[in-house]
């Protein structure tokens, strides 16, 4: 009896340990400026169309239709801020360079996906939407550089006009903006990593404590942006039933899937097809 005791108490030890870890920061305004408010992933792009990705075109067409869009920035050589989702530009433009070595200079040279549209500048997209909708920026993290990418995006948010919010698979840009630019909504982006096709080379530690969320300790997110597919998580669970946790779900495709988020309090951001 006394070892099931212990067990039983060191089960309970555990089990408050690790909430605890995963309490989030709670009650930073500005939550109610990005709420309610559905978010074409890429901007409202269509192949069909000829409007690409990360476009000026998909960014215009979600301010037509009145979504907020999420978007992706890469730091450039030059200190230049490119939205692109991809650090290689192969699958969008069919070129085998990173955008990590090109300038904002070289842009013209890579149209996206065989239209007469190219890469943008982050500053394009913030005075396309300024006074408008909502953004969604996720931070991609290249070769080390949370620091200079999170302080260059702060750098070009300043002053601007809008609702954002910012989140990254990588936590090392989220304890940055914890530590520099606290006043900003941040969010930790993961999905379940432990699934074999989603290991992106990391080790079963690290795809163990991000799939769980476990960097929360340190980086304190405002917001879980969960892909929706795995949002039956534990630690995602959690954390909404212990602190109520802003959810951010992506990528939905339908709009069943979206109407059951809806239903749940999530925010959906979305592609494939107009809400």
């Amino acid at each position: 009896m006394k070892i099931i005791a212990k067990a039983g108490l060191a089960a309970l030890g555990a089990a408050g340990v690790w909430c605890a870890l995963l309490a989030p920061r709670r009650n930073q305004p500005g939550w109610e400026r990005l709420e309610g408010v559905r978010y074409a992933h890429r901007g409202l792009h269509d192949p069909a169309l000829g409007i690409p990705e990360n476009s000026m075109a998909a960014f215009r067409r979600a301010v037509e239709h009145g979504f907020g869009a999420e978007l992706d920035v890469h730091l450039m050589a030059d200190g230049g801020l490119a939205v692109v989702h991809d650090s290689s530009l192969k699958r969008v433009c069919g070129a085998d360079v990173c955008i990590e070595d090109l300038t904002a200079a070289d842009l013209a040279r890579y149209p996206l996906m065989g239209t007469q549209e190219t890469i943008p500048l982050l500053s394009q997209v913030l005075e396309l939407f300024q006074g408008k909708t909502p953004l969604v920026i996720e931070l991609k993290v290249e070769r080390g550089n949370a620091a200079a990418l999170t302080d260059g995006v702060m750098a070009a948010l300043e002053g601007w006009n809008g609702a954002y919010c910012l989140e990254s698979f990588h936590p090392a840009a989220l304890l940055r903006l914890k530590e520099k630019h606290p006043q900003v909504l941040r969010g930790q982006l993961s999905q379940n990593f432990l699934k074999p096709e989603e290991a992106n080379g990391l080790s079963l530690p690290v795809r163990f404590a991000l799939t769980n969320l476990l960097t929360t300790a340190f980086t304190r997110p405002d917001f879980i942006a969960y892909g929706w597919k795995d949002r039956g998580n534990a630690s995602l669970r959690l954390m909404k039933a212990l602190y109520g946790v802003h959810e951010v779900s992506w990528t939905v495709r339908d709009r069943e899937t979206m109407d059951a988020l809806d239903r749940a309090g999530a925010a959906s951001i979305f592609e494939g097809f107009v809400p």
